[in-house]
């Protein structure tokens, strides 16, 4: 006998699972678990109806005539930007016929000398570290991936939170991937438009790729970061000074994984190995029982993302805490919108008995 009750059940069943796979929302999106059709481009109108406002995607940014926005804040802000620091080498990061006292580093220039304590008065440090001993301040660059769905299921499970570095171009082609960072709870920092070594831009250029990429992010995700991470750690005085009159945090890293140059010569998966336990032997041997550490990590490709699950285990067993690096801040308000808060570090730590949040 036909049973209709359990015909229509098996119906919106299957409705609700094809519902549940596919780009229409943050949490559909985040039900996908085929990487091909993770990465299927796809059209959301919330960002698409503003493209128009963006300097082309993946392509250097520059100050575009038609955001008035744009052009009123660099107006506002641009002779606050010293004009004694030029522009350093290429954007692909050459740095050939750059002539520069290397000695003395008048400018501050991370690139050169890892130098984190600006030479201009009034400019913030680099946040290099975190204040809390014991503790990771931990965080990934390079995203949204488009395959990040496994990744982000992981540290799920864990209930841990990170702080992720958003490319703007990322945000742009891959919106709702953004949108599931702010969903699980993570902190979303900028990490610029196109991905390219910050000194060598024009001041007006440099400020345009900062701009978009806390544009991208806010037309997204409805947030506007306070934070960010320049590629490569490529900063001096006048990059810094651009971010810190948009309100935004200079946050770099003492130590790398190096797990972005897998492929590069010399450099293997066990290289990467390498460098997280030492980063762990780090801890072991009392480096971080006054200040905790910040790794350089990525969510820049399966490999790099996997090789996070991998150590994370290891690292969970050896820091007391690992947080965002706002949390290991008490930075509570990570956004210019006073509508979502983090954490203080004492009520993430208190609330999941240590190790992680």
């Amino acid at each position: 006998m036909f049973d209709l009750r359990a015909s229509t059940l098996l119906v919106a069943l299957l409705a609700t699972s094809a519902l549940a796979q596919d780009h229409t929302s943050e949490q559909s999106e985040a039900q996908i678990n085929d990487p091909n059709l993770e990465c299927t481009p796809y059209y959301y109108a919330p960002s698409a109806q503003y493209i128009h406002n963006f300097p082309p995607i993946w392509q250097p940014a520059t100050l575009q005539a038609n955001d008035a926005a744009g052009q009123a804040m660099w107006a506002h802000i641009s002779g606050s930007i010293p004009t004694n620091i030029l522009p350093k080498g290429q954007l692909n990061g050459s740095t050939i016929n750059v002539t520069y006292d290397r000695v003395n580093d008048p400018d501050c220039w991370w690139t050169i000398r890892q130098c984190t304590t600006p030479k201009i008065a009034g400019l913030p440090a680099d946040v290099s570290a975190v204040p809390e001993p014991r503790t990771m301040g931990y965080g990934f660059d390079d995203g949204p991936n488009c395959t990040h769905n496994a990744f982000y299921n992981y540290l799920a499970s864990q209930n841990q939170k990170a702080t992720m570095f958003y490319i703007g171009s990322s945000v742009m082609d891959w919106p709702l991937e953004a949108q599931r960072a702010l969903a699980d709870g993570h902190e979303i920092c900028a990490h610029t438009w196109s991905h390219r070594y910050m000194t060598a831009f024009s001041s007006q250029d440099a400020f345009a790729e900062l701009w978009y990429s806390i544009q991208a992010i806010k037309v997204v995700t409805g947030v506007t970061p306070t934070c960010w991470r320049p590629p490569y750690g490529d900063v001096d005085d006048r990059i810094r000074a651009i971010a810190n009159a948009l309100g935004l945090q200079t946050i770099i890293w003492k130590y790398d994984s190096n797990d972005w140059r897998v492929g590069q010569i010399n450099v293997t998966t066990a290289t990467v190995d390498s460098f997280y336990n030492l980063f762990i032997n780090n801890l072991t041997a009392g480096t971080f029982n006054t200040v905790g550490g910040i790794m350089l990590t990525h969510e820049l490709n399966n490999y790099t993302m996997q090789e996070a699950i991998n150590f994370y285990p290891q690292l969970k067993s050896a820091f007391e805490y690992i947080v965002p690096v706002g949390v290991a801040l008490n930075k509570t308000q990570p956004y210019k919108e006073t509508n979502y808060t983090l954490p203080t570090f004492q009520q993430c730590t208190c609330q999941l008995h240590g190790h992680a949040c």
